[in-house]
């Protein structure tokens, strides 16, 4: 029988046990016993979930006998982001970025709340910072994010400033709605985002909506670079490349003109 709260057709060992699976992403490796303790579950009961998983292939048991996950986790989510065709469509328009630049080139997801990073190309440079694929990051304070955020529908930009905190990630970072939504208003009205060291210190983004059939800002594309290396002068030149590439991107997948 559900919990109270819970809905009719909520399966909470189903829920446990993908539970355990996020916890083991976020800590790398765990005991049975520490399992049990996020779960406030027995350590019978952590065992068993542990034991199904490991014979579904998603666990593995370490020498040290604790449990981390397997690749078939990692296979999981990329089958998903082989999934969209806008990463078939889109890479030549980020390789062709990523020549003329030499930096970091990353496709964003719009998915409601944040961004879900679906593709890059690695700059060529030794020095770089960037954010991993398949990483979710927060749209306030990232190129990717503001660049989407800035063509949503008014009432849904106001409906995500109201249900997001706006955590400083550094002290570059706005966390001032008021503030925001005059930045969202500017980069709406130039076509481009720039992230200032608001996500990351050293680092700086330039990005672009991308659009669907819809005309909604499904996607975005950005070049990203250390701070010593992203001047303004060089912003003006990516930002104009991008805002090109994301135009063809924004056709080929069937948005209104743009």
């Amino acid at each position: 029988m559900p919990s109270k709260g819970e809905k009719y057709y909520f399966v909470s060992s189903l829920a446990k046990g993908l539970r355990i699976l996020e916890h083991l992403a976020a800590s790398g490796e765990m005991s049975a016993a520490r399992v049990a303790a996020c779960l406030t579950t027995s350590r019978a009961a952590s065992h068993r979930f542990l034991s199904t998983l490991r014979d579904l292939g998603y666990v593995e048991k370490t020498k040290e006998r604790r449990y981390r996950l397997t690749f078939k986790v990692l296979e999981l989510g990329m089958r998903k982001l082989e999934g969209f065709e806008i990463r078939h469509i889109a890479h030549p328009y980020m390789q062709e970025a990523a020549d003329a630049f030499g930096e970091t080139v990353n496709l964003g997801h719009w998915d409601g709340k944040a961004i879900v990073h679906v593709d890059k190309i690695n700059s060529t440079e030794i020095l770089r910072l960037d954010v991993g694929l398949g990483a979710v990051t927060p749209a306030y304070c990232t190129g990717l994010g503001k660049a989407v955020l800035a063509f949503l529908p008014a009432g849904e930009f106001e409906g995500y400033l109201g249900a997001v905190t706006l955590v400083a990630m550094t002290p570059r970072t706005i966390t001032d709605p008021q503030t925001l939504r005059a930045e969202i208003e500017r980069i709406h009205e130039r076509g481009y985002a720039v992230d200032d060291e608001e996500l990351s210190l050293g680092l700086r983004c330039v990005g672009v909506p991308i659009f669907d059939y819809t005309g909604r800002p499904a996607y975005a594309m950005s070049v990203s670079a250390p701070a010593l290396r992203m001047s303004d002068e060089k912003i003006e030149a990516i930002q104009k490349k991008l805002r090109s590439l994301c135009q063809q991107i924004s056709r080929q997948i069937g948005a209104p003109v743009v």
